[in-house]
């Protein structure tokens, strides 16, 4: 087990993990609010996080992941109500959307998924626990949180009370008390789902469900709470507010962590600017493993901005390009050591070159200085870059060693990338066809005729006709196709 510093959000600086059992660690994060198609926003949040959870376990932890689904909220019923739907169906539909985008960027599922709908009895007990307190009250059926009975108060956003007044999830009341009491219940309308209460039918606030399910399935006090930058206010605060309330200072969320914003050519994401991309958009042009290695290679904090231009009228993104060119440049590596391993003797234990088993240790660095992804990444392009020179220049090294040493490299390669980061989880032949087949797409190239071409430059080399072979390939780098022989036959991929 590593020892992890971690930059906690309330201190405002990177300290030392110390979890509140020893080996354990008990994780929250925010999950979708159910009312509409994920965007690349919220799949940088889950991302992020995934990888904070992974990292966890990498560097010797018992995770356990609670990420809740948000299926009773205004947004919710106000879309449902413009669509003449259900709410309660509607919210399963984008539920079930959300979980299938996160699988396919390798988001792995959490350990608990709790739902607003499904916890009504823990809010209301919380509820009441407040109400009983002093710390909330009703007015007409609606309970509201006191704010001034929580001094600490604005303490996570780092402002006063006064200064917290704009972005609030809640309509302007004039029965409240003050205006920055938070709704915790609140009064049944005509259509809206309902549920029984001691102040007569209603449904949670938004915020208080986090504070319920988090108490009912990783208890009073847990160790990482997590979420976007824009949750921090009111949202989080008013976690705080209302379990301090609850059940004590000190209590709730030990650190918390908060991932960076991603913006579009140094845009925030807006549907008006037209710069607003859906998960499921963005995956009918890019491999999801793309999209994961692109946000990777930044720090969970940082901001992000992704370049966006316009091709053939469809959206394109340049650094979603790049990344995927830099997962081929890992997956040709994994692919090169494991035919070269393919042929010849197992060379058993014993040495291997210097730098062949640096990169395990290096990842557990990184990943223990407050998750650095970046770092990681580049640790894997060095083991990458190592291996390539191995296969390449293998003059003066003993066979074994060789051998052992790419054994290793592959191994760790896989390791690394595939438990601590959630890439390079494919048969590298899967990974790299398949990219193949989207560029040739993208460039408008018949696969089926590209692939009858090399079919008939293939045989025209076993009756030894080079000059048509020789033809033939000319043909193929003429569509940009480049021609790769190996010691399985000829392959072929989009020159780029």
């Amino acid at each position: 087990m590593t020892k992890i510093r971690l930059y906690d959000s309330q201190q405002n600086a990177k300290v030392d993990f110390e979890p509140r059992e020893p080996g354990k660690v008990g994780m929250y994060l925010c999950g979708p609010t159910t009312y509409d198609s994920a965007h690349l926003g919220h799949a940088r949040s889950a991302i992020s996080f995934d990888l904070v959870r992974r990292a966890f376990t990498f560097l010797g932890y018992d995770v356990t992941f609670v990420r809740n689904v948000t299926d009773v909220d205004d947004n919710i019923i106000k879309r449902a109500n413009e669509r003449s739907e259900d709410p309660v169906v509607l919210a399963k539909f984008y539920a079930d959307e959300y979980n299938r985008d996160m699988l396919a960027l390798g988001v792995l599922p959490p350990d608990v998924e709790p739902h607003v709908s499904a916890h009504i009895p823990q809010i209301v007990s919380l509820v009441e626990k407040l109400v009983a307190t002093g710390k909330a009250y009703v007015i007409d059926g609606d309970v509201y949180f006191s704010v001034e009975t929580f001094p600490p108060y604005g303490r996570l956003s780092g402002q006063s009370i006064d200064d917290l007044r704009s972005g609030a999830r809640v309509d302007v009341d004039d029965r409240k008390r003050a205006a920055v009491d938070f709704a915790l219940w609140k009064a049944a309308k005509p259509g809206e789902p309902s549920w029984d209460s001691p102040w007569g039918k209603g449904r949670p606030g938004w915020h208080i469900e986090c504070s319920a399910m988090t108490t009912t399935h990783l208890g009073e006090t847990f160790d990482v709470h997590g979420g976007g930058k824009d949750l921090i206010f009111p949202h989080h605060e008013n976690e705080i507010a209302q379990s301090q309330g609850a059940y004590g200072e000190g209590t709730f969320a030990r650190y918390w962590m908060h991932n960076g914003f991603l913006n579009f050519n140094d845009e925030k994401m807006s549907k008006s600017l037209g710069n607003f991309f859906t998960v499921g958009q963005v995956l009918k042009y890019y491999d999801p493993e793309g999209v994961r290695f692109f946000l990777l290679q930044h720090h969970i904090r940082s901001p992000i901005n992704l370049e966006v231009i316009e091709v053939d009228g469809q959206p394109s993104f340049p650094d979603l390009d790049h990344a995927e060119r830099r997962l081929d440049y890992f997956y040709s590596t994994l692919k090169r050591i494991d035919e070269f391993l393919a042929v010849g003797k197992d060379p058993g234990d014993g040495d291997v070159i210097d730098g062949a088993r640096t990169l395990i240790p290096q990842v557990r660095e990184a990943l223990a200085d407050d998750f650095n992804t970046p770092i990681a990444v580049a640790s894997l392009g060095e083991a990458a870059k190592l291996a390539n020179k191995l296969l390449d220049e293998g003059k003066g090294i003993p066979k074994d060693v060789r051998r052992r040493s790419l054994g290793q490299l592959g191994r760790d390669l896989r390791d690394v990338a595939g438990n601590a980061l959630g890439v390079l989880t494919r048969e590298p032949s899967e990974f790299l066809h398949a990219r193949r087949d989207r560029l040739a797409a993208k460039r408008g190239l018949d696969v089926a005729a590209v692939e009858a071409m090399l079919g008939e430059r293939t045989e025209a080399r076993k009756q030894k006709d080079f000059a048509r072979s020789d033809e033939l390939r000319d043909r193929l780098a003429a569509l940009e196709v480049e021609v790769l022989d190996t010691p399985r036959g000829a392959e072929w991929r989009v020159a780029e």
